[in-house]
């Protein structure tokens, strides 16, 4: 999700601020991000973000990478940085730089969302009964997943009527937006539809990664229950289709800025077998690159 042609299909809406940062004319660290008046951010059409470290740097050129971000926006007048981190199951290596670093630089931390993850290593039982009597429901009612390559079914006949209905918005894709993404990365936005005698009942649309699984879009239509779509969907996911990824990420439960939980909402997830894991979201004050003149001893 880093490519340039991921974060452009939305130029129109972000005035685009990302940064390359070199050492000795070799790139070590890349910073997706956008501004506004005297802020910068990590950019704000993208899922995750942060500091996009090489794999062969060390810690003391992280630490130099990231003074060097600060400085220069500082020096072009930008008084705040935000940050949102890469969670964890998206590191190709251990990778807790930042952290220390957004500590060291006196970051403040604004907002922190709940993801619901499965670890292929220790995937759980599913316990839940209903998740079970549900397996059993699509079975009788004779549903079918397929893989297709175009978005226009669920997207105007699930997603957009259920947002509409829930929330009264829309998907932060439009349909156009995210047939040009499936072109631009064939193989990494992918479709997943659930069909009921033909007709389409529950769809997934998945960002899928080297080493996880991202649940972009869930939705069914108001025979979820009854036909056990979603149930079906996800049993045949998590344990087909990306049973060799790393990880299986079903997203955020969090509403209001993080500040509170759709406790239904990760309930559900939870029942599946999916623990929790943070997202976080740090404000820094980009005068603060003084404060790591004094890491090292």
């Amino acid at each position: 999700m880093f490519y340039r042609d991921f974060i452009e299909y939305h130029n129109d809406r972000f005035l685009d601020f990302s940064l390359l940062i070199f050492k000795d004319d070799i790139l070590i660290a890349v910073f997706p991000a956008n501004k506004d008046d005297n802020n910068v951010y990590s950019h704000q059409g993208l899922t995750y973000g942060g500091l996009i470290l090489s794999d062969e740097i060390a810690f003391k050129d992280v630490l130099l990478a990231y003074k060097e971000l600060l400085m220069f926006l500082n020096e072009k007048g930008i008084n705040q940085l935000y940050i949102k981190l890469l969670p964890k199951i998206y590191h190709t290596l251990p990778s807790d730089e930042m952290n220390y670093l957004l500590f060291k630089s006196k970051a403040e931390l604004t907002r922190r969302d709940l993801t619901s993850v499965i670890d292929a290593k220790y995937k759980l039982h599913v316990q839940s009964t209903n998740r079970k009597r549900g397996l059993k429901k699509a079975i009788s009612h004779g549903l079918k997943v397929k893989e297709v390559n175009n978005f226009e079914d669920f997207w105007n006949t699930i997603l957009i009527p259920n947002l509409k209905k829930t929330h009264n918005t829309n998907p932060v894709h439009s349909l156009l937006e995210i047939t040009h993404l499936k072109s631009k990365f064939p193989n990494n936005i992918r479709q997943f539809n659930v069909y009921h005698e033909d007709s389409i009942v529950a769809g997934v649309t998945v960002f899928d990664t080297k080493h996880v699984a991202h649940v972009q879009y869930i939705s069914a239509n108001d025979d979820k229950q009854k036909l056990g779509s979603l149930d079906f969907l996800f049993q045949h996911l998590i344990n087909d289709i990306f049973k060799n990824k790393k990880y299986f990420d079903f997203g955020i439960s969090n509403v209001n800025q993080g500040q509170q939980i759709n406790k239904g909402l990760l309930s559900w997830k939870e029942s599946f077998g999916a623990r929790t894991i943070v997202h976080e979201f740090y404000k820094i004050d980009t005068k603060n690159y003084v404060e790591l003149n004094s890491a090292f001893v």
